[in-house]
């Protein structure tokens, strides 16, 4: 019989840094490197000992400038030239690291969101949630599932078949009536443990902060608060962005070594999906609960901050007219109030107007304060932050009022107009009560 030769193998080569690339991310390649051949500089630019690179490219692949390359010897380069020309069978060398890292994330599939409520009273960020996750859904090809926890609340799998899903988990007992962190942490951990999603997008108000972050810890994953944007890339990791270095950025970040993948979105971030009226699904009910005498917290009362005096939800409002520091002064934002009132709208300001006092905290706009999405918006006085944009672009109209025609406002409005709001925003009112006078609405 004639001897069977063995299968060439594929040289690996060295990684090697192209001269002049690196643009100094945060040591990236150093972090993945498995052989640990990888010292970093002072201005933070890898030195790779060839002696000691096993060629595994993961440096390579995690560099978002494209920086370092791989390099193979003339024999080495020889061999490869070889084998492109035969088309012999090269011999596939298998990463043991990756083939389990793979085979543990293929046990994890579905996007799951918490639907948040308060006394059976869901939070509008929930369904906003359904409407985005169905398109990670569909490109992940998997089924789109909500986690209902609380008591008397089978009515919400309901709403959520409504607004999206296909599966609802719900649990149902007496326990979970009120939120408590120990208790709703180990219904979500309990569910995900059994169930396994692959996506778990929570809102980001007071409870899902905080719920979220304490199951993340226990199931040992990552976490992105506060998103504005979320895809899925060619390897099915969730692309979450948000903003990043005070809102100056737009930072993506993903989980690509754990499951589930984790994201709060702040509310009004999202739009809200079609309600399907009539729409049906699975309810998985699970009998799981925790013993009473494990949870140290009691919910002796709820109170409400909509029930509060003078207490605006600027959130709900379509019409939002908001002053900043071109306000000049707490009393000028009665001028405000006025068109406000004849427009049926809510007043709200800038971290600027807060900050100074002339405004109450819930009524401010921003990335350190509430996401909006009015029908209108009008800024007056705002020169258009970045932190302030985040909270308020994608209203369906923005109107810009501001002295300064080059004001970052500007770029972001539907229309601008350059004056003095002392006069602009009183000329807009007299014209609006002119208007409803000759029974125009």
């Amino acid at each position: 019989m004639t001897e069977q030769k063995p299968k060439p193998k594929k040289p690996r080569g060295v990684a090697q840094l192209l001269a002049g690339a690196c643009i100094a991310c945060g040591a990236r390649c150093q972090s993945v490197c498995p052989v640990n051949c990888v010292e970093m500089t002072d201005s933070g630019e890898p030195i790779i000992e060839a002696a000691k690179c096993i060629g595994c490219q993961k440096c390579v692949k995690i560099c978002p400038a494209a920086a370092l390359e791989m390099y193979f010897t003339p024999e080495e380069q020889r061999v490869l030239e070889e084998l492109a020309a035969t088309s012999a069978p090269v011999e596939a060398e298998i990463d043991p690291e990756a083939a389990v890292l793979a085979k543990k994330l293929a046990g994890y599939r579905g996007v799951w969101v918490f639907v948040e409520q308060t006394e059976g009273e869901p939070a509008k960020v929930s369904w906003e949630l359904l409407g985005v996750g169905k398109g990670l859904a569909a490109s992940l090809d998997v089924e789109l599932c909500a986690m209902v926890i609380g008591e008397q609340v089978e009515h919400l799998c309901t709403e959520a078949f409504a607004h999206g899903a296909s599966k609802v988990y719900l649990m149902d007992a007496p326990l979970y009536r009120n939120y408590r962190t120990e208790a709703y942490v180990e219904a979500c951990c309990h569910l995900i443990e059994r169930y396994r999603p692959e996506v778990i997008l929570m809102g980001a108000t007071g409870m899902g902060r905080d719920l979220a972050g304490a199951v993340a810890t226990r199931v040992g994953t990552g976490l992105t608060a506060d998103c504005t944007g979320l895809a899925i890339d060619d390897k099915r990791n969730l692309m979450q962005t948000r903003p990043a270095f005070g809102g100056n950025i737009m930072a993506t970040i993903m989980c690509d070594k754990f499951r589930p993948q984790m994201s709060t979105v702040r509310p009004n971030v999202m739009p809200m999906p079609e309600r399907r009226e009539g729409a049906q699904g699975i309810v998985v009910r699970d009998p799981f609960v925790v013993p009473e005498e494990n949870i140290l917290t009691k919910v002796i009362e709820i109170i409400r901050d909509t029930h509060s005096k003078g207490a605006v939800d600027i959130t709900g409002a379509d019409f939002i007219i908001s002053g900043g520091r071109g306000m000049m002064g707490p009393d000028n934002f009665a001028m405000l109030q006025e068109l406000a009132d004849e427009l049926g709208g809510v007043v709200g300001a800038s971290r600027s107007a807060v900050d100074a006092g002339w405004m109450p905290g819930d009524r401010q706009v921003g990335q350190t304060g509430k996401t909006v999405r009015p029908k209108i918006y009008i800024a007056c006085g705002i020169s258009g932050a970045i932190q302030h944009l985040v909270g308020m672009q994608d209203s369906d109209m923005v109107i810009a009022i501001n002295r300064d025609k080059s004001a970052p406002i500007f770029e972001v409005a539907t229309y601008g107009i350059v004056g003095d709001l002392f006069q602009v925003v009183p000329a807009i009112t007299r014209r609006i009560r002119e208007l409803k006078q000759k029974g125009i609405n």
